[in-house]
């Protein structure tokens, strides 16, 4: 059992007429996910909405039976409860795909997803999009999401080629939930340790603040005064986007599991990342 410190923000920024962010926190749980919508008028909103509803009821219904019936989008390399994450974010892909498919009005709405979800044994992250998750962890903070957008795909095959890219294409997504029927999320569990700390957010936040800067008010802050510092620093720097913030701690842990292989597959998570 794990005992959870968490806080969470959304602001409209200084650009946006209106907030097509969306968070979800759910203590009970230990899931936290954040949604950045897209499509113009409402249609982002909807669409990031859809994505966390669509999530939580998901997730909730094992919450609430053990034995529920589960999707079949299993892969056999995930944990149980990992598939579990996956395939409600596949769901909601689906719904959103639907949605924009049936009304003309939502007709190109998208959104990004990312989540955290604790479990007894691992931290479980998932994203679609280019919505950051960044954990702590002995005053060193890393990136573990993976940024679908052109920039960050050009760098991986060709740094050179990467700085050739206009500004208008540079944070274009290359996946993002309900653009097709089908998504391919990127999933990964590592071992969480007591005092770790987790920051998810839409790129509102981490376009205008550094990964130090935050690592900075993350670990100087609790988590809640954190959150509202980072927007207001977002804000701050011009704040062009919309700014969500969830910032999480592991204040305590009734069973550690993993031990020296735990911290080898720690070790391990950028060399795999670089890998795929």
């Amino acid at each position: 059992m794990v005992l959870i410190e968490s806080a969470g923000i959304t602001d409209v920024g200084r650009k946006r007429p209106h907030n097509e962010d969306s968070l979800f926190i759910d203590e009970e749980q230990n899931l936290y996910v954040v949604a950045d919508g897209m499509g113009g008028h409402a249609a982002g909103e909807v669409a990031s909405k859809l994505v966390v509803e669509t999530l939580r009821d998901y997730m909730q219904r094992f919450e609430e039976d053990e034995d529920a019936e589960e999707l079949e989008d299993a892969d056999e390399s995930l944990s149980k409860e990992a598939n579990r994450l996956l395939s409600g974010i596949l769901l909601a892909n689906r719904g959103v795909f639907h949605v924009a498919s049936s009304k003309e009005k939502f007709k190109g709405m998208g959104s990004t997803v990312s989540a955290a979800y604790f479990t007894d044994d691992a931290l479980i992250l998932a994203n679609v999009g280019d919505s950051p998750i960044y954990v702590i962890h002995n005053g060193s903070i890393e990136q573990l999401s993976v940024t679908h957008n052109v920039i960050s795909e050009q760098v991986a095959i060709d740094p050179e080629a990467a700085h050739q890219i206009g500004a208008q294409y540079r944070n274009m997504l290359t996946r993002a939930m309900g653009i097709e029927e089908t998504v391919l999320p990127d999933i990964t569990e590592i071992p969480y340790y007591q005092g770790d700390m987790v920051v998810i957010s839409s790129d509102g936040l981490t376009d205008l603040v550094e990964p130090e800067e935050i690592l900075d008010i993350i670990e100087n802050e609790k988590p809640e005064k954190a959150c509202k510092i980072l927007v207001d620093m977002a804000n701050e720097c011009g704040g062009h986007d919309n700014i969500t913030v969830i910032t999480l701690k592991v204040n305590a842990i009734k069973h550690q599991s993993g031990g020296i292989m735990g911290m080898v597959s720690w070790l391990m998570s950028p060399l795999k990342k670089l890998l795929n």
